[in-house]
């Protein structure tokens, strides 16, 4: 059992530079590959929740664009997978040290030179939760490799992680939150309940070292609007007291000229 990396001490690192040995072998890349099996996401929270775990991961990274990171996207990994129509398809996935353009229309491991996804999260749901913890569970150990897998159920609001080690999947712990640390964002995940698209309810999110809830990238673009606008205010605020320090510093330079002025005629009328 791993312990997991204690809350407020995490090491905000960058992305690890190591990457897992490629396949010997890449299957040839069919003609006809299908980009969808045009079976609709289990609900509406599924495909609010899985577009804000993407958005948030663009804007933790900013204007990083050594990642690829998507969802309900098939994953191309065998011909004999493409013959049975296997099809796999995560409803998160984060790779690392690849280029983030262009947009793909499936990730084909041929395509991209062996890479696998180094994170996987699966939003399971009643009809998928046993695939989600047994078949592909097994293909993302021992095929995918994948560093970090995460299921999250929003019926019973239960989060596991497992973590790569030597070869074998462990299960993670969670911290105090019930928050799993994800190495390779840097990032934890966990529960947060507020509102996301007009929607109060529990959703997955991302947390930084810190424990802030990692924004979304239009909150972030609005948080940073934000803080231009009140540091523009702050700015005419001070250009304001300047010019009324300045104005009340001509009115002292001008009343004391004019009171010299009226001494000195009282002077000459004495004289």
């Amino acid at each position: 059992m791993e312990t997991q990396t204690t809350m407020g001490v995490a090491p905000a690192a960058p992305l690890p530079a190591k990457m897992p040995e490629p396949p010997d072998v890449f299957p040839y890349p069919p003609v006809d590959l299908i980009e969808t099996d045009g079976e609709p996401l289990e609900s509406d929270w599924h495909r609010l929740a899985m577009n804000l775990l993407i958005e948030s991961v663009y804007s933790a990274m900013g204007e990083r664009n050594d990642y690829y990171c998507s969802g309900n996207m098939f994953i191309y990994f065998s011909e004999e997978q493409v013959r049975n129509k296997d099809f796999r398809g995560p409803d998160f996935f984060f790779v690392k040290n690849v280029q983030r353009e262009p947009i793909r229309p499936y990730w084909a491991i041929w395509k991209e030179k062996g890479r696998y996804p180094d994170v996987i999260v699966e939003l399971m749901s009643a009809t998928t939760r046993h695939e989600d913890l047994s078949t592909k569970k097994a293909i993302y150990e021992k095929t995918f490799h994948t560093h970090e897998y995460y299921c999250y159920d929003p019926d019973t609001k239960e989060l596991f992680g497992w973590r790569l080690k030597n070869g074998v999947y462990q299960p993670m712990v969670a911290n105090d939150k019930d928050w799993l640390w994800c190495e390779e964002l840097s990032l934890w995940l966990g529960k947060w309940v507020g509102v996301h698209m007009t929607r109060d309810m529990t959703w997955l999110r991302f947390f930084d070292a810190q424990g802030n809830v990692v924004p979304t990238y239009t909150q972030a673009a609005e948080k940073q609007t934000e803080a231009e606008r009140q540091r523009a205010d702050a700015e005419k605020q001070r250009a304001d007291a300047e010019k009324q320090r300045a104005d009340a510093e001509k009115q002292r330079a001008e009343a004391a000229e004019a009171e010299n002025a009226r001494l000195k005629a009282q002077l000459q009328q004495k004289q």
